[in-house]
């Protein structure tokens, strides 16, 4: 008699291989618990939707964006369906709930932002993360992890003085580097119809070329946005008769003060001193004008009563005020089609995802079938 019996089925179970649908299973659950942790904490791939930042980034650019470098924060919201962002794939289903809201936090990472980094953070208004829905009463409040990423270049850190003279930018009284891609758009007049093998050698898509019609002089007047190399290349063709700048309004800029709104514009504004952790100000019409939003919506407050004048927290009126976080000036390098700080102000450090890495991919809307994909941009590191 074998008095071991148990030994037996125990060695049978082990013997007992996994069907197929558990195998796929255990892969796919092993495959979706590595990315999240993966995009949680080092990497994670990003693509460019509009064209704020070209021509250094292109729409359709394909990247992956580095944790590690400013450090990884920790999780907020933690009750998400995984690798989902604000909705489920393809449907208009909230992908998360806010049942449970944790402390945030920021592991320690390689470096801090700079100024000059391109960098993807979480938009910090309610307006900017409502852009698509005109109904203000249905716009939705998502947790600082789930607003929605923008991508910029760092202009200004904490404790930095931005000021801009007729579209070039100063930091702190030093001329910071317009970057060699930046694009502005300007009126072309020409003594006749550009023809389109012409038109090709300076690769601007639609939205970037408009043919206005004939000028009162009879030229051919038409609306480019162009880099500074290619307004040079157009005023030496024989048939180029100007190359001038436009200035164009862009409605209501930061900040939206009666006091500012005549002088300042997208061009031409400041000075203006980004708020650092431990900087005091005295509270009155004109630091509120600056920082009165700031430090009633991002720099964790309870209680606050804002006026044009007057700050109340907690009950308790406020003459001088010490900002608890770090924040950014963040512009796009096609200035005058980048809606940015200069429309909506500071970036609190709490919103900060990571850097812009390298390209690993891009895909141009209106390339033929030979020329769909950017094969020279594959794996440019960003700069």
């Amino acid at each position: 008699m074998n008095w071991k019996f148990w030994e037996k089925k125990e060695a049978e179970k082990k013997e007992k291989k996994k069907t197929v649908v558990r195998e796929w299973v255990d892969a796919v659950t092993f495959a979706v618990i590595a990315a999240t942790l993966i995009r949680w904490l080092i990497m994670e791939a990003y693509t460019i939707p509009t064209p704020s930042m070209e021509n250094s980034l292109l729409v359709g650019d394909f990247l992956f964006v580095s944790k590690f470098h400013y450090g990884t924060r920790t999780p907020k919201t933690i009750l998400q369906v995984p690798l989902t962002h604000q909705k489920i794939w393809f449907t208009e289903i909230p992908s998360y709930v806010e049942w449970i809201q944790l402390p945030q936090y920021r592991l320690p990472g390689l470096t801090h932002v700079k100024n000059g980094d391109v960098v993807v953070f979480n938009i910090p208004g309610m307006r900017e993360n409502n852009w698509d829905n005109p109904n203000e009463s249905t716009w939705v409040k998502y947790p600082v992890d789930l607003k929605t990423n923008y991508i910029k270049r760092c202009i200004g850190i904490p404790g930095d003085v931005i000021t801009s003279k007729n579209r070039q930018v100063f930091v702190n009284g030093q001329a910071f580097e317009t970057p060699k891609e930046s694009q502005f758009p300007y009126q072309v007049r020409s003594k006749n119809i550009i023809s389109d093998r012409n038109l090709a050698k300076f690769e601007l898509d639609p939205e970037e070329l408009r043919h206005l019609g004939q000028g009162e002089d009879g030229s051919e007047v038409y609306r480019m946005v162009l880099t500074q190399s290619k307004v040079d290349e157009l005023k030496n063709l024989p048939f180029i008769i100007s190359v001038e700048h436009i200035d164009e309004d862009h409605g209501d800029l930061f900040p939206r003060s009666k006091k500012y709104s005549s002088t300042w514009n997208v061009d031409d504004f400041g000075p203006l001193t980004i708020p650092k952790e431990g900087m005091t100000i005295a509270i009155n019409d004109s630091t509120l004008a600056f920082y009165g939003t700031t430090i009633r919506d991002y720099d964790h407050n309870e209680e606050v009563v804002l006026t044009d004048s007057t700050l109340t927290i907690g009950g308790n009126a406020i003459k001088e005020y010490t900002f608890k976080q770090n924040y950014y000036f963040m512009m796009g390098d096609n200035r005058h089609n980048s809606h940015d700080s200069r429309l909506w102000g500071f970036v609190p450090e709490d919103h900060i995802v990571g850097k812009a890495f390298f390209i690993w991919l891009s895909i141009d809307k209106y390339g033929d079938f030979l020329h769909k994909i950017r094969w020279s941009r594959f794996f440019n590191l960003i700069h």
